[in-house]
Order: structure tokens, then sequence, then C-alpha cells
């Protein structure tokens, strides 16, 4: 695996997604589609387990929306939002990939071939209140596929 880049993100640009999962989405579907789509254009799979009701999981969200870094986003890995309501909600899927558990956000990079490359580091973007928009761009370029 090659070193990937983060874009410079701005400071200040991200605002809080005021609802960013699903709640009635079907996730085991979402993430199935998600691995197809990822094998398919050799992207890595984050799977972003968290609720709505999370102030770091609508902040991440926004910060992953940003117009500075969405495209880059998009253009290194598929993302799946995975909703787990008050931890009773998609903790079949969270015991497959591990983190969410301990809290969210909880964001797993998977490879398409199903190999978990941050299993230590989970909860990587757990505090994303205190961290710079830049902070998260890097750590998402440490599981960009190379």
């Amino acid at each position: 695996r090659a070193a990937v880049t983060a874009p410079q993100v701005p400071a200040g640009q991200s605002k809080p997604v005021t609802a960013p999962y699903d709640t009635t989405a079907d996730a085991h579907k979402a993430v199935d589609t998600a691995f197809a789509r990822a094998k398919a254009e050799h992207k890595t799979v984050l799977i972003d387990f968290g609720g709505n009701w999370c102030p770091d999981c609508r902040i991440l969200a926004g910060v992953m929306a940003n117009p500075a870094l969405a495209p880059w986003i998009e253009q290194h890995f598929v993302v799946v939002k995975v909703d787990v309501g008050r931890y009773d909600r998609n903790m079949d899927l969270e015991a497959k990939y591990g983190g969410a558990a301990k809290g969210v956000p909880a964001v797993i990079a998977v490879t398409p071939e199903g190999k978990i490359l941050n299993p230590d580091d989970t909860r990587a973007l757990a505090d994303a209140r205190s961290m710079s928009d830049q902070a998260v761009a890097d750590k998402l370029a440490g599981w960009a596929p190379g």
C-alpha cells in the first residue's frame, strides 16, 4: 500500500449534519452493495457506525461532506453509514466488523476482500468535535488504497 496524501481542508467550513444515518435503511444490503462497488472500483470500504443522537457522528458527517474533502473521499472510498440506534440496531454487523460497541462514531476501513485495515483504530474519529477537519482527512488518508 502506497501512502496517499489527504487534500488540504480549510478550517471552519464544515457544518454538522442533522441526521446522517438512515434509520430505515437495510444496513446489511447497504454493506453488501458497498463491498461490491468497492471491489469493482478498487476502493476501500468505510463502514461508519453511528446514531443520529450522537454529536460526534453528526460533526464527522459534516466534515466528510465538506466540499474540500468529499470528492477525495469519493475517489478513494465507498462509504456506508450504519445506524446502530441506541446500540439496539445492526449490532450483528458491529459484531462482524467491531468497534461500535465501544462507542460511536466507529469507522471501520475494510478492503473489498474483507480485511479490516484499522482493527486497533476503529474509534480514531470518535472525538470528531475536538479534531480539525484536516486531522480527519489525514486519518482517512492512512486508510486509503494506495
